[in-house]
């Protein structure tokens, strides 16, 4: 009876032997089996590449239109009908080739020829192409590269670069999993199996039924992904464990979500996996090469202190102030860096632009230098308590009215008491704009609302209210994946590049940089809890006013044109000026990154400030542009 827990433990625990050859042969097959599944069904379903398919290479080239002319010249073969379906059947044969027995040379041409053509193919099928394929493009590309190799050592190298991915792959996913609360809590399974996409109306209801099970396999599956490294502890003590779940996971994955395509190119990734993680006292890896190894775990330790490097850099560089601001300390104890064009003459209105939420000064780069370029209105911008190289002092629980409070602070402080201003916000800071017309008095001319939020948002739109369940989410995701180091990843967004060339590298350092997501945080949460107890009326507002409407926000959603006519409606009254106007074009964000749009916004405002200023405002002169640069 001794020797049955012994031979359970054997059976259950331990590494998974097997040989260099068994492992890539086992990895080509399994792989293979992938490529042929794929063409098979591309070339049952042609009708998704034909005009109006989902895969419309008319529409789909567009993605490439920055590349070199060869490159979508040799796309465009690629894309002819008649070349996919060629090269589809070929990899039908190649794929139905590689699954009979044999070793031959051959077997290397036949696997690089599928990862080859599956990556000429990715832009063709851009839509509905998917992880398991870039999986069986490496596996295949490795694995014909080892078959053609007749160096043992290089094999090794191969198979270690694919066990290392497979490795990576899953540590990634799983931590990447457990920055969002609803993996943590439980929830995400039940979430999963309730879309259109990739649910299952049983399994769903079952972890409805049943939810500790349903969090305990959640969090099985955490730590499944996190804990995949453990297959290599003590001598693989652990591999068959780990392979075996991994495996169920996909089985799971390929019934549950139909992601049947998934089962057999992440599963090619096993047999190295296993190889890898036996020991090489074992007689079946005898001889195997692990330079690789420690090879990677110098990089990784590199790329460790190089990330942490690009972060302190990004650090700086967010926090740097431009040359000449100026930093004021308000009521609350918050310190405010801002930068200031004051003009000689005391009658002349300055324009204090204030920025939207997870957004900087920066943003108004194009809007700012038309002020400066063409007129001799004063100029003060700057960032919100917590943004960029302004400081938030913290203490006490955080409302809008800080943010309001601190920019009546910083007019006062900044300008005195007597000159004339007009503010104008984006999103979030066209409410703060209004909200401190109020308390500026007189002084406030008019307010400018570029897309401007409006606080019954939230209860009036559906599409408002939808996406700010979102909002919290991806704040946290971002704030915790910056926090974890991975901002050395981020790639740099396009709007970075729209806005004028000064203005870039900084925006994007500020972008990349925790503390601009942790002020988005803390602004959501007063921002949500506040115009959540919104009771839908508008106060008056003494002042002239500019609404500016981006077209794409209300084609999306009508009830932001009319909450934005709200918004012009608060200020009618005792001749005010008053004017709406939507921007033919722009989106939430293009309005203020596009040059054009962003000009065109500025245009309009200055339009609107001559308009309403004592003196009818200033034209540009000298004067004006050789003051540009104290006005960044």
């Amino acid at each position: 009876m001794k020797s049955l827990p012994r031979k359970a433990a054997s059976a259950l625990f331990g590494p998974v032997p097997v040989t260099r050859d068994r492992a890539i042969g086992a990895s080509e097959r399994l792989s293979a089996l992938t490529s042929l599944v794929s063409s098979l069904e591309h070339l049952t379903q042609r009708e998704n590449i034909r005009p109006g398919g989902l895969n419309d290479w008319r529409i789909g080239r567009d993605v490439h239109v920055r590349s070199h002319r060869l490159t979508r010249r040799f796309l465009d073969l690629v894309a002819d009908e008649r070349t996919t379906t060629a090269l589809h059947a070929a990899r039908v044969a190649a794929a139905a080739g590689l699954l009979l027995p044999g070793s031959g040379k051959w077997r290397g041409a036949a696997n690089l020829f599928l990862g080859l053509s599956n990556a000429a193919l990715y832009p063709r099928h851009r839509y509905g192409t998917d992880g398991s394929d870039q999986v069986s493009t490496m596996v295949q590309t490795v694995t014909g590269l080892a078959r053609l190799s007749s160096s043992p050592e290089l094999k090794d190298t191969l198979l270690w670069y694919v066990a290392l991915q497979a490795n990576l792959s899953y540590v990634v996913s799983g931590w990447v999993k457990l920055l969002g609360e609803p993996w943590r809590d439980g929830s995400a399974l039940g979430g999963i199996m309730r879309t259109r996409t990739y649910g299952h109306e049983g399994f769903w209801n079952l972890t409805r039924r049943h939810p500790v099970p349903a969090r305990f396999l959640a969090h099985g599956v955490l730590a499944l992904e996190c804990l995949f490294p453990l297959a290599y502890a003590r001598g693989g003590v652990l591999a068959r464990p780990v392979i075996g779940a991994a495996a169920s996971f996909h089985v799971a994955n390929g019934f549950l979500m139909g992601l049947g395509r998934f089962v057999t190119s992440f599963t090619a990734m096993h047999p190295m996996v296993a190889y890898t993680s036996t020991p090489r006292s074992h007689p079946a890896v005898a001889g195997r090469d692990d330079r690789l190894l420690g090879t990677a775990l110098v990089a990784s330790a590199g790329a460790l202190g190089a990330a942490a490097a690009v972060a302190g850099t990004r650090r700086m560089r967010a926090a740097d102030r431009w040359p000449g601001s100026r930093e004021l300390t308000t009521r609350h104890g918050n310190r405010l860096s801002y930068d200031l064009r004051v003009p000689g003459d005391p009658a002349t209105p300055v324009l204090v632009f204030v920025p939207g939420m997870t957004s900087t000064a920066e943003h108004f780069g194009w809007i700012t230098e038309k002020v400066v370029e063409e007129s001799d209105y004063g100029l003060l911008t700057y960032n919100r308590a917590g943004y960029s190289a302004s400081t938030y002092r913290g203490g006490t629980e955080f409302t809008l009215q800080q943010s309001v409070d601190d920019l009546v602070d910083l007019v006062q402080g900044a300008l005195g008491t007597d000159r004339p201003v007009v503010v104008a916000g984006h999103s979030l800071g066209g409410e703060i704009a209004r909200r401190a017309a109020a308390p500026l008095g007189d002084r406030c001319l008019g307010v400018v609302y570029l897309d401007s939020s409006h606080p019954g948002e939230l209860n009036r739109s559906q599409q408002q209210s939808d996406s700010a369940k979102k909002i919290n989410g991806g704040l946290r995701l971002f704030v915790n994946s910056l926090r974890a180091g991975m901002g050395a990843l981020l790639t740099r967004p396009d709007w970075v590049d729209n806005l004028p060339a000064a203005y870039r590298s900084r925006a994007f350092a500020q972008y990349a940089d925790t503390r601009m997501w942790t002020a988005s945080q803390r602004e959501w949460a007063a921002t949500e809890k506040e115009f959540r107890a919104f009771d839908g009326e508008l106060e008056r507002v003494d002042a002239h006013a500019l609404v500016l409407s981006a077209q794409r926000t209300v084609d999306r959603d009508p009830e932001q044109l009319l909450m934005h006519n709200e918004l012009a409606a608060a200020h009618r009254g005792d001749g005010r000026v008053v004017r709406t106007r939507v921007l033919e074009g722009a989106d939430h964000d293009t309005m203020l990154t596009s040059a054009r749009l962003g000009t065109e916004a500025g245009r309009l405002l200055l339009e609107f400030v001559g308009d309403i200023a004592p003196d009818g405002g200033h034209a540009a002169g000298d004067s004006a542009r050789e003051t540009k640069e104290d006005a960044r």
